[in-house]
């Protein structure tokens, strides 16, 4: 608790800056796609989704208190029920971290509408260190399970976000081998508690030129990571790991038979969908008209199960016309009734702990 407080306190002093800097990673991204990428999907007007989600997959910037109002006034406008919060994935090198704690005091408040997810300033920064350290040894695993344990019992619903391959943004170029030591053993403090874990991947079969669109800082090199993912997901089967951004490639790898065979291969691989109206990439879920291309509603009948809604907006809402939900709930919208309820909101309810109370230090 005394971290958590201790996060608490800075988070409130820094957050203003890291509003600022979010802004410019958003308005950088929007004009370097990836390769790839086709033409943008035709702009709807904002509507409603028909049945009511969950989306457990949403940012923040600014002061705690801006961020649950605008959170709270969006859960009606959408016909969501429910929000998830996660730290972006980040580094001790990144001045103003943050880590989700700072929103624990109010969205405590809000049980029923809002939860957290956290590590992405912490855990997420560990094994970055460890990776440029060399050193992931007993002492490094000790404190990495410290944190992650006091995450679970100051109230988190999970850990994440986290990161294997992330290109420059709003945080550095970072990369981790997925089946790092820290990452199998989160697996394993995962599974222990029933907390699943929310992982950024950007899916490289084998080593490739970076895209041309991805300008240094980030690396000239990618490296190839799926071996590595798949042993991650076969390390603990009890640990339910999650991929987020299903939807919001930039190597143009993460194909929906790509997916196919990893769900096929891992039955405690989860995926989250993302669509990001002012930045497709490559294989974006949805067409020039805005309709589900078929085989990503192929894929979403066969695996109804193993969906989320997983949006990746910011609250309160970046300036842009056109926002992530939206278009996630276009997609949504269009998907049968009973797999719509399903990556709607019982998958959410099945995978996270949502109904457990785990009492605060």
């Amino acid at each position: 608790m005394k971290r958590a407080l201790k996060y608490l306190a800075v988070a409130f002093v820094v957050c203003g800056a890291a509003s600022l800097s979010v802004g410019a990673a958003h308005s950088l991204l929007a004009v370097q796609p990836g390769t790839g990428m086709g033409p943008s999907p035709a702009q709807t007007a904002p509507v409603r989704a028909r049945t009511p989600y969950i989306d457990t997959h949403a940012h923040f910037d600014g002061d705690a208190q801006g961020v649950v109002q605008a959170a709270l006034q969006a859960l009606s406008r959408q016909n969501a029920v429910k929000f998830f919060f996660l730290a972006p994935p980040d580094t001790f090198d990144t001045p103003n971290r943050l880590e989700s704690d700072f929103l624990l005091p109010l969205v405590r408040q809000h049980p029923d509408k809002l939860a957290i997810l956290a590590g992405g300033g912490t855990l997420n920064a560990m094994i970055q260190q460890s990776v440029k350290t060399g050193d992931s040894g007993p002492e490094i695993q000790r404190r990495f399970r410290e944190r992650a344990e006091e995450i679970i019992r100051m109230g988190a619903i999970g850990f994440g976000e986290l990161t294997a391959e992330h290109f420059v943004g709003e945080t550095p170029y970072q990369y981790a081998p997925s089946d790092h030591p820290l990452f199998c053993l989160l697996a394993d403090i995962s599974a222990e508690h029933g907390a699943p874990f929310v992982i950024h991947l950007e899916s490289a079969p084998q080593d490739m030129p970076t895209p041309a669109g991805l300008r240094p800082p980030n690396p000239p090199q990618v490296r190839g990571n799926l071996a590595a993912f798949d042993r991650l997901l076969a390390h603990n089967r009890n640990a339910r790991i999650i991929w987020a951004h299903f939807g919001s490639d930039w190597l143009g790898y993460r194909t929906p038979e790509l997916t196919r065979r990893l769900l096929r291969a891992n039955p405690n691989l989860f995926i989250e969908i993302k669509t990001d109206p002012l930045n497709p990439r490559s294989n974006y879920p949805l067409d020039a008209n805005g309709k589900i291309k078929p085989d990503y509603l192929q894929l979403f009948v066969e695996f109804p199960d193993r969906f989320l809604i997983g949006s990746d907006q910011h609250y309160p809402e970046p300036r842009a016309a056109a926002q992530r939900w939206q278009t996630v709930v276009h997609l949504f919208n269009q998907l049968p009734a009973d797999v719509r309820q399903k990556i709607g909101t019982e998958n959410a309810a099945r995978i996270y702990p949502l109904g457990v109370r785990r009492p605060a230090n």
